[in-house]
C-alpha cells in the first residue's frame, strides 16, 4: 500500500481535527509515495525503537507521542531529534504520529487500557466537544469491574495485567476501600481528577500525578488514586491499533516491547 493511502485511511480512525490545537500529529518524515508492506508501533519513536523498526524491515513507524511537538530551529545531527530524523531518512523509513486524536477516539487509548483491567460498560470520562463530539469519544473512560474489589487487590491487579515497569503500580487512599467503579486516562491525568470525583467513581488509574494535586484530591475525600507509568498506560493501545491495521488495511504489523519509560531503578 502507498503511504499516502495508508495514511488516509489512519486520518479516517483518527482525524487530524481531533487533535487538541497545541498537539502535533500527522506525518513527520517520509514521503507519501513509499510503499509500505510493514508497519512498526510503539509510544515514543527513540534510537532504540528506530533500530527495531529497521531491524524489522517496517518501512513506517506509528508512534503515539509527537517528536516534533514544540517548535525547532534545526534538526541538524549534533541534536538527539536532529539525529533521529537523519536515521529515519538515512534508512527510509517514515514517522507518523497519533497522540491526542487516538485518546480520544472510539475505540482509543483509554478503551484499551480499560480493557486490560476488565472494564465493561465503558463511557467517556470527559466527554469530546467539537470535531470531535459525539459517538463516545472522549478522553479517559468509566467502567466496571466484574466484581467488587479492595484497593489494594485492585492495584495488585493492575500491576499484574499492564505492561511490566520498574515501578509499576502505586496507590492512595485506604486500602481496604472497595473499588466497583473505575475511571481510567492514559497518559498524564491529573488535570481530570475533578472529573474523576464528579462521575462518583470508586478509583481513578492514570499516570503523573503530582504530589500536590493527589494529596488535596485524597484529602477532599476524592476517589482513591493508581498512578502507573505513562508508557505502560498507552503501550495497550498498540496491540489493538496493531490488529487493526492487520484487519483493515492489510499490512504486516510488529508491536515495540521497549519500555521506554524513563524511570528504570
Amino acid at each position: 500500500m502507498n503511504l499516502s493511502d495508508l495514511l488516509a485511511l489512519l486520518d479516517t480512525w483518527y482525524p487530524p481535527a481531533w487533535a487538541e490545537d497545541w498537539d502535533r500529529v500527522g506525518l513527520v518524515v517520509g514521503d507519501p509515495e513509499y510503499f509500505v508492506h510493514r508497519v512498526h508501533l510503539t509510544v515514543d519513536c527513540v534510537p532504540e525503537t528506530i533500530a527495531e523498526a529497521i531491524d524489522a524491515g517496517a518501512q513506517l513507524i506509528v508512534a503515539h507521542h509527537p517528536l516534533l511537538l514544540r517548535g525547532v530551529s534545526s534538526v541538524a545531527a549534533t541534536t538527539f531529534k536532529g539525529r533521529i530524523v537523519r536515521d529515519l531518512i538515512r534508512a527510509g523509513v517514515a514517522l507518523h504520529v497519533v497522540h491526542t486524536n487516538g485518546d480520544v477516539a472510539n475505540p482509543g487509548v483509554s478503551d484499551s487500557l480499560a480493557d486490560r483491567l476488565g472494564l465493561t460498560n465503558l463511557r467517556p470520562l470527559v466527554p469530546a466537544t467539537g470535531a470531535a463530539a459525539g459517538g463516545g469519544r472522549g478522553i479517559g473512560r468509566i467502567g466496571e469491574l466484574a466484581e467488587d474489589m479492595t484497593l489494594a487487590e485492585f492495584a495488585e491487579h493492575a500491576n499484574s495485567v499492564l505492561p511490566t515497569t520498574s515501578w509499576g503500580v502505586r496507590a492512595g487512599g485506604d486500602p481496604d476501600r472497595i473499588v466497583r467503579t473505575v475511571a481510567v486516562s492514559g497518559g498524564a491525568g491529573d488535570s481530570y481528577l475533578m472529573a474523576a470525583t464528579t462521575a462518583g467513581v470508586d478509583a481513578f488509574l492514570t499516570s503523573d500525578l503530582r504530589h500536590h494535586p493527589a494529596s488535596e484530591h485524597l484529602a477532599a475525600g476524592g476517589p482513591a488514586l493508581l498512578d502507573a507509568a505513562h508508557w505502560a498506560t498507552e503501550r495497550p493501545w498498540l496491540d489493538d491499533l496493531a490488529r487493526r491495521m492487520r484487519d483493515e488495511a492489510g499490512v504486516d504489523t510488529v508491536v515495540s516491547d521497549a519500555v521506554t519509560d524513563p524511570w528504570n531503578v
